[in-house]
């Protein structure tokens, strides 16, 4: 049912979520030594998810180390300012989303309701 009113938006949302957990993972360990940074291939997981897949199965399956560009001595692999941006980017894409499905769920909402 979720697929039918919502299309892509709901399983977008989920991966949304879902990669916000993964990044604010990163930025929580920049300081740990060893700590390798992950990330979700977004595209790569919407793309499962709508080919019949669950929202966790894909993006579990797209889960990805990313490599740093400058290595730390310690082997930590966050880049703080570019988890920042990746973080504040995936926000706001996800802002965006709800506020579509938000619209959608208004829409029905006054359908219902014969407005």
């Amino acid at each position: 049912m979720n697929e039918q009113i919502f299309g892509i938006h709901g399983a977008a949302l989920e991966l949304r979520s879902q990669r916000m957990g993964v990044l604010a993972s990163n930025i929580a360990n920049a300081a740990t030594p060893g700590y390798k940074a992950r990330d979700i291939d977004f595209s790569a997981a919407l793309e499962a998810r709508l080919n019949g897949g669950t929202a966790n199965a894909s993006a579990d399956a797209h889960l990805v180390y990313k490599l740093p560009t400058m290595p730390s001595l310690d082997g930590n692999t966050v880049e703080l300012s570019r988890e920042q941006v990746a973080f504040t980017e995936n926000a706001v894409a996800y802002s965006a989303t709800l506020a579509f499905v938000q619209g959608k769920v208004n829409t029905i909402t006054r359908a219902l309701k014969g407005e």
